[in-house]
């Protein structure tokens, strides 16, 4: 195992319609993507995309959407270790206007404990906060083995103060600032009083703010200005963020955060120009013509 990734998947239906029908109408969509889905699952085929060899700990059903899952996990070499649930979950996703509507259909009544798993040769995990109970478990694991731990903290969940004990690198959204009512730069003080190494809070098409070491101050990055009428689809572009940046700090460890972070916002505004999370997944070709091609954008 090389790197393992945990948290909740999905299918995910993206599709490109005007309006929503409501009562007894109908619409014809103007386009649509069925893919994978879930924050450490995108990660997960992301870092796959751009050459890592990954391991997926999510929930599985036994049903035909897990098989379809399993096929598009054994098409990126992911290796699915599934936790048993009763049905699979699906997203629906209307994108609109740099927006997007979603509605979850989930299933996390697991029927089984989390599974054990051989972590020989493991060089990092991420994880999302689902499945909090082997998050916690292999994150202080790999802590103890030295490993690289990081963390998608995409909302504020019961069990985050614990995770962030044995997490390395955690990159917060703004809607978890929100729930926990903290503005961005305390947000950063309250990582880096869970020890966490490096810190971020992503502010979309602003950026993020970020620190690297106990000592660090905070630094502003933005995001790159991709044109408003490239953008097609922002669900999952901060996944793509987080499985760019996790690849670069595994296979360019000399680099600093400064070079991680800034090829994980390049690797977004390439997701941001294509619908659905497989279209959205860059190569490091993609990557690099977004760095030569994209200027950043300018301060808010």
């Amino acid at each position: 195992m090389e790197a393992l990734f945990i948290g909740h998947a999905y299918i995910d239906i993206t599709f490109l319609a005007d309006t929503l029908p409501t009562g007894d109408e109908k619409t014809i969509a103007e386009d649509y993507a069925v893919a994978f889905g879930g924050n450490a699952t995108t990660a997960a085929f992301c870092a796959a995309k751009l050459g890592l060899k990954c391991d997926l700990l999510c929930q599985q059903a036994d049903d035909w959407l897990a098989r379809m899952f399993l096929d598009m996990a054994s098409r990126y070499g992911i290796s699915v270790h599934g936790r048993k649930v009763a049905e699979s979950s699906l997203s629906f996703i209307m994108p609109s206007d740099g927006k997007r509507a979603i509605v979850r259909c989930r299933d996390a009544e697991f029927l089984h404990p989390y599974p054990a798993l051989n972590l020989a040769g493991i060089r990092g995990l991420h994880v999302d906060g689902h499945m909090a109970d082997a998050a916690i478990h292999y994150a202080r694991e790999c802590r103890e083995r030295g490993v690289l731990t990081s963390l998608d903290g995409g909302s504020a969940r019961a069990e985050t103060d614990e995770l962030l004990t044995a997490i390395d690198v955690a990159v917060v959204s703004e809607r978890m600032c929100e729930q926990m009512q903290l503005n961005p730069l305390s947000m950063l003080d309250y990582l880096r009083a869970r020890g966490v190494t490096v810190g971020a809070v992503t502010l979309g098409e602003r950026g993020l703010v970020w620190y690297e070491g106990t000592g660090g101050e905070a630094r502003t990055m933005p995001a790159r200005n991709v044109p408003a009428g490239e953008v097609v689809d922002t669900s999952g572009a901060g996944d793509v963020f987080h499985g760019a940046y996790f690849w670069s700090a595994l296979e360019r460890p000399e680099l600093g955060w400064a070079d991680h972070f800034d090829f994980a916002r390049s690797a977004s505004a390439y997701a941001v120009q294509h619908l659905g999370n497989e279209a959205s997944l860059p190569s490091l070709d993609d990557v690099t013509a977004m760095r030569a091609r994209l200027p950043e954008a300018e301060a808010a």
